[in-house]
């Protein structure tokens, strides 16, 4: 089970975003500012933070960079009614991961809190074996014996997500939320030239499939 910790000032809110987190399977601790945030987080282990920006004692921006110069390398999903370019600039150079503005709608806040942990799974996770095959998430590369070939960086999430969790299906949507992030601004065809492109490159890695599931998305056999 996710462990996310919930930062936010505004006491019906916090308990409205624990309910929902908890129906969807997380488990929430909470803080109402950045400094509880701090002091709990000596304790207690977190995968993920929802942080308020504007907080008393410690705000959002502040608790995100003592966090990053500390080397927690948390994905950090900022939550604030402030909305200019220039505010979200501050907060993604603090060091958050992804932002959302007030009001927010609960439902979206799930999506982004389980593609932002699928990410940091990905990253930390940092290669997958299969056989003799590798794949380095350090070095966007995928190797066997003597042959090595770097990815695109986008071309190798994808690949990297479908050999994460052989045989299951993903959706197109799955993959574009996943790997271009709910904003993105292309369509679900983009995943469709990513993956030609994948096994144009990929003939060689003979045990490796990406097999089309006509309709609905894609998903990797491994052949023996």
């Amino acid at each position: 089970m996710f462990h996310i910790l919930v930062v936010e000032d505004d006491k019906n809110l916090r308990r409205l975003m624990e309910a929902v987190l908890t129906q969807n399977g997380y488990h929430v601790v909470c803080a109402s500012d950045g400094q509880d945030a701090l002091n709990l987080l000596e304790s207690v282990y977190v995968d993920l933070i929802i942080s308020d920006i504007m907080m008393p004692r410690l705000d959002g921006y502040s608790l995100t960079r003592e966090l990053r110069n500390a080397n927690y390398e948390i994905p950090i999903l900022m939550i604030t009614a402030k909305e200019t370019y220039e505010d979200k600039r501050e907060g993604f150079i603090a060091g958050a991961d992804d932002y959302m503005v007030k009001p927010i709608n609960i439902d979206e806040m799930v999506l982004r809190v389980g593609a932002l942990l699928r990410r940091s799974k990905i990253s930390n996770e940092q290669r997958i074996c299969i056989g003799e095959t590798e794949l380095n998430y350090q070095t966007l590369t995928i190797s066997k014996g003597n042959q090595c070939l770097t990815l695109p960086k986008k071309e190798f999430l994808l690949l990297f997500k479908l050999l994460s969790y052989p045989k299951q299906i993903f959706t197109r949507q799955q993959l574009m939320e996943e790997i271009w992030g709910p904003e993105a601004e292309t369509d679900e065809r983009t995943v469709d030239v990513h993956i030609k492109r994948l096994r144009d490159k990929l003939h060689s890695f003979e045990e490796l499939e990406i097999v089309t599931i006509r309709g609905v998305g894609y998903k990797t056999e491994i052949k023996k």
